[in-house]
């Protein structure tokens, strides 16, 4: 039987020590859970994941037509990459990740997602910051300026909550029409959000994107036997045909 807690990996890193950690919650019927901690936060948990799901599957649901390209920022434990895979139209997914342990837990196998996101084909993972990229030559780690279908972030907590303040300037004007050119005309950008949608930052969208729409995403906390909310951000460049 395998231990009620594990760690799985320590390292290092510019934005704190970084533990991705295994647990069996005899209180959920011995479910293993897979926590990722970064300093003394708790980043993510395999336990809650819906909402990672939803941001693909909301956001490329506002797609049309096929042979999408798409860029997953964050890595974290493959959830949002993995449903973006499940999309036929998808041709290519890079997956950018500042953090190299992260990425090596999925070649690895050590996460839920590892072996579903390396054993495809279609998955490309950069080592990279995604903010720096967004300030540069764009996300792609073969071609410059490479313009995608969709770009899926889930990096910070919120659009106003930060994991490092050198991401604040993405979440301003000037940093949606970087992020925005860096898009098809087609295209779309989806944001996940640890709180439920914000009218200030839907309106900011509106203001470079042809439309911006929030969506709550509800999901079961069997540990505190409550529902709790995320929210996913979705804009468009062009408005969606009928």
């Amino acid at each position: 039987m395998k231990p009620k807690f594990e760690e799985l990996d320590y390292q290092k890193t510019r934005l704190g020590d970084l533990v991705l950690q295994r647990r069996r919650m005899l209180t959920l019927d011995g479910r293993e859970v897979y926590e990722v901690r970064l300093g003394e936060e708790y980043l993510m948990s395999s336990l809650f994941h819906d909402a990672e799901a939803a941001l693909a599957n909301i956001g490329l649901g506002a797609l049309d037509g096929a042979g999408w390209d798409v860029v997953v920022g964050g890595l974290g434990l493959g959830y949002t990459a993995a449903a973006a895979l499940t999309f036929k139209q998808v041709a290519r997914v890079v997956v950018v990740e500042a953090l190299a342990p992260v990425i090596e837990w999925h070649r690895r196998g050590l996460v839920p997602n590892g072996n579903v996101l390396t054993g495809d084909a279609r998955c490309v993972y950069h080592h990279a910051d995604f903010f720096a990229l967004a300030r540069g030559d764009g996300f792609d780690p073969a071609v410059k300026g490479i313009r995608f279908d969709a770009i899926l972030l889930d990096i910070d907590h919120t659009p106003e909550s930060w994991l490092h303040g050198s991401h604040a300037d993405l979440y301003s004007i000037k940093g949606m029409h970087r992020l925005k050119s860096f898009l098809k005309p087609h295209g779309i950008f989806a944001l996940w959000s640890n709180d439920p949608p914000e009218d200030d930052f839907l309106k900011l969208m509106s203001t470079v994107f042809a439309s911006a729409e929030g969506h709550r995403v509800d999901f079961d906390n069997p540990l505190q036997q409550t529902v709790a909310t995320n929210g996913v951000y979705v804009a468009r460049c062009s408005n969606r045909s009928k």
